[in-house]
């Protein structure tokens, strides 16, 4: 049981199951709402909120406040290989799950289903089974994971 532990933090793999474990720093910097959006909208990337707002404290909004840089460019990214459009609905604010690796944390975003994204993801990176909440997931070879949530993707960069 030792061996195991020690192998699956170092992200080694186990009996076939890839094991990913977080590397340090990977996911950058802090970013401010304008920068942020200011690299989006120069990918040519959209957001939208049901509340016409970007407030990080107000789960109506769509905030980009203290996301990850490491976050805005996967995101860009994935705009780029996929040659899709990309409308992010979900970023920084309030009212997601918590944890390390959450929205409010910088690690997340939610965007649109489009058939483009979702065939691109599909086709791109590998099907890893059902989350615990039941929702599919595809892991990217970096370790980045796309669940669909049936109304959006929830992608989690590390």
């Amino acid at each position: 049981m030792i061996l195991r532990r020690i192998l699956v933090a170092a992200g080694i793999a186990l009996a076939g199951l890839a094991v990913v474990t977080p590397v340090a720093g990977a996911s950058g910097y802090k970013m401010s709402q304008s920068a942020a959006a200011s690299q989006f909208s120069g990918a040519g990337i959209t957001w939208s909120s049901s509340g016409g707002c970007t407030n990080r404290y107000n789960s109506t909004c769509t905030s980009f406040d203290q996301i990850n840089s490491g976050t805005v460019s996967t995101i860009i990214t994935l705009k780029r290989a996929s040659g899709c459009a990309i409308n992010i609905t979900g970023g920084t604010e309030v009212g997601h799950a918590s944890g390390t690796y959450s929205h409010f944390n910088g690690y997340k975003v939610d965007i649109s289903h489009n058939s483009c994204i979702d065939g691109y993801i599909h086709r791109t990176f590998s099907y890893i089974g059902y989350r615990g909440d039941g929702y599919p997931q595809w892991q990217a070879a970096s370790g980045n994971l796309y669940c669909d949530e049936g109304s959006h993707w929830d992608i989690l960069v590390y």
